[in-house]
């Protein structure tokens, strides 16, 4: 998502590299632990509140992430539709930069529109093709399909090029990562470069080590401590932090001051239902929440910590921003961009992160259980409703009791 701002161009530089960026990336089933495809967004926004909405306004049935101050859901940042086809997206700043007209920031809009009517990677490039020219894009488009499909689709005003995450001449290990800069783009006239190669490095260390999984992205990468400039895990310290402040500079980390929420959908194998795709969403600041399992088959009524009421937002992102304070203390100048980590992890075990971890793996665990004995009878509504009903009651319970009272 993209903000047009005019000011400064030194403060427009801060704000695009801070705030408006997203580190992305798809993965091959050819090339995953369990043979299924994933699909990786780790938006950064300066929309602070998101929620997940259920929608039927299309063709197919989908899940989005929304805004939370879009009442309608006019616009969705990642989704997956009955189909099993799943959508999400990166921001460019490379291309376009030729063209003086109004028409831009269409990317929530074109991701609504393909989650309503697409099944397929080949009816996603039909979309394109037939979009009105200028599309009003600028995006690396992440998708995958329950056959197997993973591709980005690098687009622009006019035109779009293909990366095929199972074509091994693109894509030697299976995993394709965007950041804020194309390929087809203007040279060094992007963002997200340092980002990259963070993301890269963990990826590679996964590759070689066989972790390639839906877990792994959540727990290591969507809350990563590292910087591969610096060579630093900042992680790997924690035994030098105390319940004191201590401050390091994250304005390059995977996890940012502007991390909004992570989404990570696990798709399916080719034959199996689509209505196994699971969508996992770490709803909130990354660094103070969990990640919660959604399925299309489950209806409408999806968790309620994860939805909000009509002039209102998701229970559990509140509860995330909240805790949030304690990590950013610092408000004036540039306090945005120093994180408070002893907040977060520190040797006695009293951080944020710390509390929340083991929360996570119970829900990990029992999403698995279920979803075990579902490929082996059958995915029911009811149940999965049940399921919903555990999960809110369960992380409502334990945000209260780890966090001394926490609500939203």
């Amino acid at each position: 998502m993209k903000k047009v701002l005019f000011i400064s161009s030194i403060l427009i530089s801060v704000i695009v590299s801070d705030i408006v960026a997203c580190t992305t990336a798809i993965i091959s089933g050819k090339y995953t632990e369990d043979g299924r495809p994933i699909l990786w967004k780790h938006r950064d926004s300066d929309f602070y509140q998101n929620k997940l909405m259920y929608f039927t306004d299309g063709k197919h049935d989908y899940i989005g992430l929304v805004n939370s101050e879009d009442l309608e859901g006019r616009e969705v940042w990642a989704g997956t539709n009955s189909t099993g086809f799943s959508i999400m997206n990166a921001a460019l700043y490379d291309v376009n930069l030729d063209y003086e007209g109004d028409y831009k920031d269409r990317e929530g809009y074109v991701m609504k529109m393909a989650l309503q009517q697409c099944a397929t990677l080949k009816d996603f490039e039909k979309f394109l093709t037939d979009l009105p020219k200028p599309m009003g894009v600028a995006a690396s488009f992440g998708v995958i399909d329950a056959n197997g499909g993973a591709a980005y689709y690098e687009t622009d005003n006019n035109t779009f090029v293909k990366f095929d995450a199972n074509d091994p001449r693109v894509a030697p290990n299976g995993y394709i990562i965007r950041t804020n800069h194309a390929y087809t783009g203007v040279k060094d006239k992007g963002y997200g470069y340092i980002r990259y190669e963070n993301a890269h490095d963990l990826f590679s260390n996964a590759f070689a080590t066989n972790r390639l999984n839906y877990q792994t992205i959540i727990k290591e990468f969507s809350r990563s401590f590292y910087h591969s400039l610096l060579k630093t895990d900042y992680r790997d310290f924690t035994d030098e932090y105390t319940d004191k402040q201590q401050f390091i500079n994250a304005g390059d980390l995977i996890v940012r001051n502007s991390s909004v929420s992570s989404v990570v959908i696990h798709g399916v194998k080719k034959g199996e239902s689509p209505e196994f795709t699971t969508m996992w969403t770490v709803l909130g600041y990354p660094f103070t929440t969990v990640a919660v399992p959604v399925w299309i088959k489950g209806g409408k009524d999806l968790p309620r910590i994860m939805m909000a009421e009509k002039n209102g937002n998701a229970p559990l992102c509140d509860m995330s921003l909240k805790l949030k304070k304690q990590c950013y203390p610092v408000e004036r100048g540039s306090g945005y961009k120093y994180l408070n980590i002893s907040s977060l992890i520190n040797k006695n075990n009293t951080g944020i992160l710390q509390k929340i971890e083991p929360i996570e793996e119970e829900i990990f665990n029992q999403t698995e259980s279920k979803l075990t004995s579902w490929r082996i009878k059958q995915l029911k509504k009811e149940e999965i409703q049940n399921y919903y009903n555990w999960v809110d009651d369960y992380v409502s319970k334990q945000y209260y009791k780890a966090f001394q009272g926490l609500k939203p």
